[in-house]
């Protein structure tokens, strides 16, 4: 068969757009917009544009008064024309001010994003941006065909996945608050004693909060071997070292022990499917005494699981990165500790943070 001529190719595609202007034309136009289209499909530029930022320590810069493009440029490394071009850019999302040709910071990038911050947060873009994770995404018309991630057949899950390390070096800045806000609301008493089990420790910082909190907490820290290395690192500078011991290898391989008063599952379910989540909660239950409390760190959707936003959006990584993993509801979190032999469960927002906490009861 020929091909088509260009004469003619050029009046199909004049004749598919003029239906199409004719279509929206027919539409209240006020309330049809591409918009939203554009600006997701271009995100990606939001993401290397902060990336740029934080690596060249532009928002370090600002922070030490050097405001202007020539100052900038010299203090970072740069070219003058590409520094104005990104900062403007940072202007435009929001993450810089600009007056007279001066740079300022907001409040927000002065609190997370200057490395002379005790907020500094930057140190996240290794985690959220390493290939081992933005792998994911790149076949995610896969994922959603296979229901699971197409990287590999364990994903991120795979025994002693380097992106573990990552993550515990990268991830705790952000979750130095959260753990003490967590040990704060869950052990009111600071002076009796504790023993404590933390599965899927990585950094450690929820399980040496409840260490800080109490002089008499002891903590066991269950990971993988090179991520406990980072743990133990933390639990050293943080003066805690003498009552924190380690448990190598996988969560549902290794034998806890017994007399546990609390379990931390922060950020750990998710990974995975119900059953698996039971079979690990069983376990869970078999070690604590009776009375004692699971507590779990999720992100949590409502009931129609698109609401809050970011809790329901976590279920797309969990697609991209897992073979099975999931943001699970409340609802379901309850079957699940229920079906492993807790009493009752209950769940406590936490401020300044996206996630919430579910207290599971022996």
């Amino acid at each position: 068969m020929g091909s088509i001529p260009n004469e003619v190719a050029l009046e199909i595609s004049l004749s598919a757009e003029l239906s199409t202007a004719r279509l929206i034309m027919s539409q209240n136009t006020s309330e049809l917009s591409p918009v939203l289209f554009f600006k997701t499909v271009n995100a990606y530029q939001h993401t290397a544009a902060i990336k740029a930022a934080v690596e060249l320590e532009v928002f370090t810069a600002i922070g030490e008064g050097q405001e202007t493009v020539e100052s900038l440029a010299q203090r970072c490394g740069t070219s003058e024309r590409g520094m104005r071009i990104l900062c403007d850019y940072l202007v435009v999302t929001s993450f810089l001010t600009k007056e007279q040709e001066r740079y300022s910071l907001t409040p927000d990038s002065a609190m997370f994003l200057d490395r002379h911050s005790p907020g500094y947060m930057g140190s996240a873009i290794e985690f959220l941006l390493s290939p081992m994770i933005t792998d994911g995404f790149n076949n995610l018309t896969a994922a959603v065909q296979k229901g699971g991630t197409a990287m590999s057949s364990e994903g991120t899950l795979a025994p002693d996945h380097p992106v573990w390390v990552e993550f515990a070096r990268a991830m705790a800045p952000m979750t130095a608050l959260p753990a003490q806000l967590i040990a704060k609301q869950v052990e009111g008493d600071s002076s009796r004693k504790l023993k404590v089990l933390d599965i899927a420790a990585s950094h450690g910082l929820f399980g040496i909060a409840f260490a800080q909190h109490n002089p008499n907490a002891e903590i066991v820290a269950v990971d993988w071997p090179n991520v406990l290395e980072v743990a133990k690192e933390n639990a050293q500078a943080a003066g805690v070292s003498d009552r924190y011991t380690t448990l190598p290898g996988s969560a549902f391989d290794v034998d806890y022990g017994s007399g546990y008063d609390l379990v931390l599952l922060t950020n750990f379910l998710h990974h995975f499917d119900v059953e698996t989540c039971e079979q690990l909660l069983k376990k869970v239950h078999s070690a604590l005494v009776d009375g004692g409390k699971a507590i779990t760190l999720e992100f949590i959707p409502n009931e129609d699981r698109v609401s809050p936003p970011d809790s329901a959006a976590f279920s797309l990584v969990m697609l991209a990165t897992t073979p099975q993993g999931n943001a699970y509801t409340f609802a379901e979190f309850e079957r699940m500790f229920s079906n492993a032999g807790f009493e009752r469960s209950e769940l406590y927002s936490l401020s300044t943070t996206l996630q919430q906490l579910v207290i599971s009861h022996k």
